[in-house]
């Protein structure tokens, strides 16, 4: 049918005014504290699926989180261009060997920069991508609403808890393990709450003069990274050692 000039073309306006409703409702669930109750009935009437805030069962105060303008300058230096080059994401995606209906623990996903390859990975099974951080957790579950990602779940967790689901087949940490303060006692709880024969995936920076990566001194080398997982009771299934040009890329297995 032709349009008269002038007339409104609903067709193509209704998906905006749908996603302008669901992002406003999201905002309203994770960050109105006044009225929870009134908060979560309006964020369970969504469009398509409900809205959970993974902050508001944690007890996040939103008044305490830094602002959107200041998270998104850290959230653009992880994603920015460059970096797939020599982090090359799809590359560890697909030498993972997923079969698509995994459930992946993505432990410190900090702006989802790994969340969402794996989550497409994954057309029958799901990511949780958890972080300490309260403001990467809101940046990731809003993209999860305002693009309808079915199979991403965000959850906050605490510092010296990786809190694994027990449903969990890989976990998948990137860039962390040097953060940790006590790495040993943290691979072990890691270890503990994670099923036999579950898989995990960890890179590292390598040791020596490097264009990207951490301080030296912070660094954790390649034959410290085995001697702390098998004290975590892992045994070494696989390692990439060619795949990234600045990084140990190691998969183990949790000992039956």
């Amino acid at each position: 049918m032709t349009r008269r000039s002038g007339q409104v073309d609903w067709s193509t306006r209704v998906p905006l005014v749908k996603m302008a409703v669901l992002i406003l409702l999201v905002l309203a669930a994770c960050e109105t504290q006044e009225r929870p109750e009134a908060a979560s009935a309006e964020a369970h009437e969504s469009l398509d699926a409900p809205i959970d805030c993974p902050l508001r069962g944690k007890g996040v105060d939103p008044a305490t989180m830094r602002p959107f303008e200041e998270v998104e300058e850290y959230i653009a230096f992880l994603e920015r261009e460059d970096r797939a080059a020599w982090q090359k994401p799809d590359e560890v995606v697909a030498a993972l060997g997923l079969t698509g209906n995994e459930t992946v623990f993505d432990l410190g996903a900090g702006s989802g920069y790994f969340t969402f390859r794996l989550a497409r990975a994954l057309p029958h099974g799901k990511v949780i991508a958890a972080d300490t951080e309260p403001e990467m957790i809101r940046h990731i579950h809003h993209q999860v609403m305002a693009e309808g990602i079915a199979n991403v779940q965000a959850s906050l967790v605490e510092a010296g808890d990786p809190e694994v689901p027990e449903e969990v087949d890989l976990v998948f940490i990137c860039d962390v393990l040097h953060h940790v303060p006590d790495p040993a006692a943290w691979l072990a709880k890691l270890a503990a709450g994670m099923r036999a024969g579950a898989r995990l995936c960890l890179i590292e920076f390598k040791e020596g003069d490097l264009p990207e990566g951490p301080p030296e001194s912070v660094k954790i080398g390649r034959d410290r990274l085995v001697e702390l997982m098998t004290g975590a009771g892992f045994e070494l299934a696989s390692e990439k050692d060619d795949l990234l040009p600045y990084q140990t890329f190691l998969v183990v297995r949790r000992a039956k």
